[in-house]
């Protein structure tokens, strides 16, 4: 019993100690009074708004051509400087043209040796006609030279046939860019043997300027698309309906502006996507064939859309979006969305919203249908002055409200 009546006044001393700390504030500060949930609210309005699609895409040469040769032969000598510029018309190759030379010339003189029968067979005809008509040569004489005459203008014809094929034969020893473009390395070098049939061609000339940029769009977009101008959501953009802006792979912008050419009659089977074809002007050759870009199509004006922060829409388990409005009794009602597509950090919103409509941006975490709550303006901020850790105007009006300890 001694023992115990010395223990207990020091165990009594120590949590006399403990409570009298305790009393203290707790480590953080003291808990969040509980009250009205105060929401940062924005009042949903129409506006004008351009619909644009950004679509991947790579960029095609204006032109190509395979430059091949025509004759079989020698190169003897390559006339161009390989990655130039080349005009059309311009010696590219030149192919050994000796045997092609001796052919033409043996075909010149051949039609000179059916020029000279013929005139003499015209000749011999012309006195048979006059001879046959007083009977001084029977008219068997005269068929016969009637139809050696006839003989000799098909050799002279068939003779000056091989002249022009021999002299075409000869000219294609001289291989001419077919296009005007950028030329290509070349495949062979002076001393190979060419071919006319071969499958490798020499080189390959392309013209980048102007230059083709063809991108792929789902084909269900493309019927939305047309669903939403029917409709009459979308109107024309006036002369810039057709415009084409261009996302580079570092994400820079081409400073110059394309147009739509043409879109596909044809849906690819494997990716149920069609081909939509833009030309762009490209004096400097900035885009080379085969470059991976975004292309920025501008589909039209909606007068009257719906853009919501993306923030202020929420999905269920299911997926489905939906986001809370403030009702007239300041009590919070549930709105399921239909979305059509992001715009910016924004949703464009079909149906689930009506203009005037006060739209939970801020506070969500707490939202609930059915509770009442109190509303504070929401202002648009940037990611930037997002993630510089200012109060927003709920918490702001939060820290206002009776019952809210601000004190140690």
């Amino acid at each position: 019993m001694r023992s115990i009546s010395h223990v207990c006044p020091s165990l009594i001393a120590v949590l006399a100690a403990a409570l009298l700390a305790g009393c203290g504030d707790p480590p953080g500060g003291p808990p969040p009074a509980e009250g009205t949930p105060v929401v940062g609210i924005l009042t949903v309005q129409t506006q004008r708004v351009t619909l644009n699609t950004e679509l991947p895409g790579r960029t095609a040469a204006f032109l190509t051509a395979d430059v091949r040769p025509q004759v079989n032969g020698i190169v003897t000598a390559r006339k161009f400087r390989e990655g130039g510029d080349v005009k059309a018309g311009e010696e590219l190759y030149q192919i050994d043209p000796a045997t092609y030379q001796a052919t033409y010339d043996s075909n010149v003189a051949t039609l000179a040796k059916a020029q000279a029968n013929l005139k003499a067979t015209r000749l011999k005809a012309s006195r048979y006609k006059e001879l046959a008509a007083i009977e001084a040569v029977s008219r068997q004489d005269y068929d016969d030279a009637d139809a050696a005459l006839g003989q000799n203008e098909a050799d002279v014809a068939a003779a000056r046939a091989n002249v022009e094929s021999s002299r075409i034969n000869l000219s294609y020893t001289r291989v001419d860019a077919p296009i005007s473009g950028r030329i290509g390395k070349s495949k062979v070098t002076p001393g190979a043997l060419v071919t006319a049939n071969q499958i490798t061609s020499l080189a390959t000339i392309q013209q980048l300027d102007p230059i083709y940029v063809d991108v792929t769009q789902p084909s269900a977009a493309l019927l939305r698309l047309r669903q939403a101008k029917a409709r009459g959501d979308l109107q024309r953009s006036g002369e810039n309906a057709a415009a084409v802006r261009l996302l580079l792979e570092d994400g820079s912008q081409y400073p110059l502006e394309g147009k739509l050419e043409f879109s596909d009659v044809t849906v690819d089977q494997n990716t149920g996507s069609v081909t939509l074809r833009a030309v762009f002007p490209n004096p400097n050759a900035a885009l080379l064939p085969g470059v991976y870009v975004r292309a920025v199509l501008q589909e039209g004006v909606k007068d009257d859309a719906l853009l919501v922060p993306q923030q202020a829409v929420a999905r269920d388990s299911t997926g489905k979006p939906y986001a809370y409005v403030v009702g007239s009794d300041h009590k919070l009602q549930r709105r399921a969305l239909d979305t059509e597509r992001a715009v910016g950090d924004k949703w464009l919103v079909r149906n689930g919203l009506r203009p005037g409509d006060q739209l939970v941006v801020e506070g969500l975490p707490r939202a609930a249908p059915g509770i009442e709550v109190k509303t504070t303006p929401w202002t648009y901020k940037t990611a930037e002055q997002n993630s510089a850790g200012s109060t927003t105007p709920a918490m702001r009006a939060a820290a206002t409200q009776p019952g809210t300890s601000t004190s140690n």
